[in-house]
């Protein structure tokens, strides 16, 4: 009967070891396999991506600041207003709220 307990215990240490080898081996190769997705993923991106857009044009220069009529400085405000939104850094609501600001 020792030898009968014996053998299944050395078999069951071996199957052990083999089953827990097995898991660390798949496991390995698995994020081996993720990190190569990955890296393949990264350099279609890449390809993929569009270029970044070019930097906004520096807004014109400002008039003189010697204008002393409040009505040519309103009238300047206001197309800089218009101008920020044609480029679409204002919304609508946003230049009317400027606006209504500016004559009121």
């Amino acid at each position: 009967m020792p030898g009968l307990l014996r053998g299944v215990a050395r078999t069951a240490v071996v199957a052990g070891t083999a089953t827990a080898v097995s898991n660390r081996v798949s496991r390995r190769q698995a994020g081996r396999w993720a990190q190569q997705d990955y890296e393949q993923e990264r350099a279609q991106y890449a390809q993929q991506a569009p270029p970044a857009p070019a930097a906004p044009p520096p807004p014109p220069a400002a008039p003189p600041a010697a204008a002393a009529d409040p009505m040519t400085q309103k009238i300047d405000q206001l197309k800089q207003l218009a101008d920020l939104k044609a480029q679409g850094v204002l919304t609508d609501e946003e230049f009317q709220n400027q606006k209504r600001a500016l004559l009121g």
